[in-house]
């Protein structure tokens, strides 16, 4: 039986999960490796800080991820499907690992968080 997301430690097995699906689809993968060029090491922590802040309100997020995107938009088009594609890898690793409100809720987030990145960040 699944468990619902309870702590830090849940977040980090779903980012790292995450990120290690997306590194390797052939969708966007190229997008965090050929363009962004992502530095893991940096922003697996930042990832970790972002979703618990979303989840449980812990304020130890800092960054602007708007920029971010708005920037590897200029260096390659993002397009609706880029998030979309995003979103359906994000759902199926939640829906793996996790069952519950806050795995209800953070697929919700991650939904409505994208759609706004995908309104600012490609205008």
């Amino acid at each position: 039986m699944k468990n619902d997301i309870q702590n830090r430690n849940d977040i980090i097995l779903l980012v790292n999960t995450f990120y290690d699906t997306v590194i390797a689809d052939d969708v966007i993968g190229y997008l965090f490796t050929d363009v962004a060029k992502v530095n893991w090491n940096l922003h697996l922590p930042k990832m970790y800080d972002f979703w618990e802040n979303i989840l449980f309100s812990t304020g130890n997020f800092e960054g602007n991820p708007m920029i971010k995107h708005k920037e590897l938009n200029q260096k390659s088009k993002l397009s609706e499907d880029h998030f979309n594609h995003w979103n359906k890898l994000f759902n199926a690793t939640v829906d793996t690992l996790f069952k519950g409100e806050k795995a209800d809720e953070i697929k919700n987030r991650a939904m409505n968080i994208s759609q706004m990145m995908m309104q600012k960040a490609v205008d």
